[in-house]
């Protein structure tokens, strides 16, 4: 049969092996994968998750083998499970950011985990095995951003989990459970299928949805394939008249994923992660920052901060409507508002989990420092996570003004968070569900995965 961009992917899919993976992948993922057990352990103590989860143990419970972040004892069935723990991640939008942009390792691991669970005990995945699959997944997610140009830029129209991350997970379930080159390619075509979800979610208790979907429906296309589904084989690929994957991008140029030699580059060899240092929107993080120097200016200036003696704050910022947030009422939409971020970080000198509560919400003074909050959009300041940057003004009754910049905040790929800071984040998020003995458990076999002889264990 013809080559076509499809099935060289699931060539791909099926052909790729451990001996690829390069140390520096090896180190970066094994970074991912305890960021995001993290991550969906504290976020396995938020109303979202308890809504899925209450809705997942009350109409489905057979098959219940896979474990559910944040709850000893309770199991589900495997693709529910995924759901679950797919919700628990991104319930904070705590979780890892790729360029082009999308949460990589949520739409992944919770599959992953759950799928190692499910299979009978001969059949076990190894630890090396969990991280190719988890690899697979990343590899299919960040190529197929790379078909289009908008998606280098803040999405718009749809999430991006929501559709290359049900596609990664269908890649990485697909080669976990050792699908057949024709099966990855169904696995493929049903998740193209299953994709989808409009921006206009964002900053609800729907967005979480968004990575629970990813995850579960793309194991489910993976179990769909190896049951005998079957979808377009050329799903991929650009075909006039009738859209495949191009559905989702007006901008599409697909191109074939050559079957890997021993000298195979993945994608998160040249491009590594961008980790959060605490719960809201990626956009957030420059202005958090740059929020930060100028405080620290501004202190220098008059000894401590005064809100008084501010008469504006200029925040300026790409164009992006859905974190453009002037007065947000919830902590969904104070996730996502460059302005609740900012005048937290002045006031407090931090922005962490506990700013996201009502009490930290509705503060008096805070609220007064957002009314005097001005969004500006400079033409050299492009809504790109690789490119933006985030500046903050104080405009004071004096005349005088005290500006804070960010162009590359700490946790960004170009400056990424050293292994002290990463595991002071994992510590804090799994010490609201673990003691302290069962974290460093954690930590060592994360740190030795490509030696554990059953995947399942972890």
């Amino acid at each position: 049969p013809e080559e076509t961009v499809t099935s060289s992917f699931a060539s791909f899919i099926h052909e790729v092996q451990p001996k690829q993976l390069s140390k520096a992948v090896c180190h970066r993922s094994k970074r991912m994968i305890l960021d995001s057990i993290g991550v969906g352990l504290v976020g396995s103590r938020t109303h979202v998750f308890n809504i899925a989860l209450q809705y997942c143990r009350e109409l489905y419970s057979s098959a219940a083998v896979s474990s559910v972040y944040g709850k000893p004892g309770v199991k589900l069935s495997p693709t529910l499970a995924a759901f679950t723990n797919g919700v628990a991640t991104h319930s904070m939008d705590f979780d890892d950011t790729w360029h082009p942009a999308t949460h990589p390792s949520g739409a992944v691991l919770p599959a992953l985990l759950a799928a190692s669970q499910m299979l009978p005990p001969s059949t076990k995945p190894n630890g090396l095995d969990f991280l190719l699959a988890f690899n697979v997944g990343l590899e299919v997610q960040g190529r197929l951003m790379h078909f289009s140009s908008e998606a280098h830029n803040i999405p718009k129209r749809f999430h991006p989990p929501s559709v290359v991350g049900t596609m990664g997970s269908a890649a990485a379930t697909a080669k976990l459970l050792s699908l057949s080159t024709a099966q990855c390619t169904h696995a493929l075509g049903i998740a193209a299928s299953f994709a989808g979800a409009p921006m206009a979610n964002a900053a609800t208790q729907a967005k979480p949805l968004h990575m629970g979907n990813a995850t579960r429906l793309g194991f489910e296309a993976a179990l769909l394939a190896a049951r005998g589904m079957e979808a377009n084989p050329s799903i991929l690929d650009s075909i006039p008249g009738c859209s495949g994957f191009s559905a989702f991008y007006s901008v599409y140029e697909p191109k074939p994923l050559a079957v890997p030699s021993d000298h195979h580059e993945f994608l998160l060899e040249k491009q590594d992660i961008a980790f959060k240092r605490f719960p809201a929107h990626l956009g957030m993080h420059w202005v958090v920052d740059a929020a930060l120097s100028v405080r620290n200016l501004f202190i220098n200036y008059a000894g401590s901060f005064s809100s008084s003696l501010i008469r504006t704050i200029v925040l300026k910022v790409p164009v992006s409507k859905y974190i453009n947030r002037p007065s947000p009422s919830s902590e969904h939409e104070a996730r996502h508002s460059f302005q609740f971020n900012a005048c937290t970080a002045l006031l407090d000198g931090e922005v962490s989990l506990s700013s996201f509560t009502e009490s930290s919400i509705h503060r008096q003074e805070l609220r007064e420092l957002l009314d005097k909050v001005v969004v500006e959009h400079p033409e050299d300041n492009v809504a790109n996570f690789d490119k933006m940057y985030g500046e903050v003004a104080l405009l004071l009754h004096s005349g005088d003004v005290l500006t804070g910049k960010c162009d590359t905040f700490y946790g960004h790929w170009r400056n990424p968070l050293s292994r002290e800071s990463l595991l002071k984040k994992f510590r804090s998020n799994a010490s609201y569900v673990l003691s302290d003995e069962k974290i460093e458990a954690i930590i060592a076999t994360v740190d030795n995965l490509e030696n554990l002889s059953d995947s399942s264990q972890l």
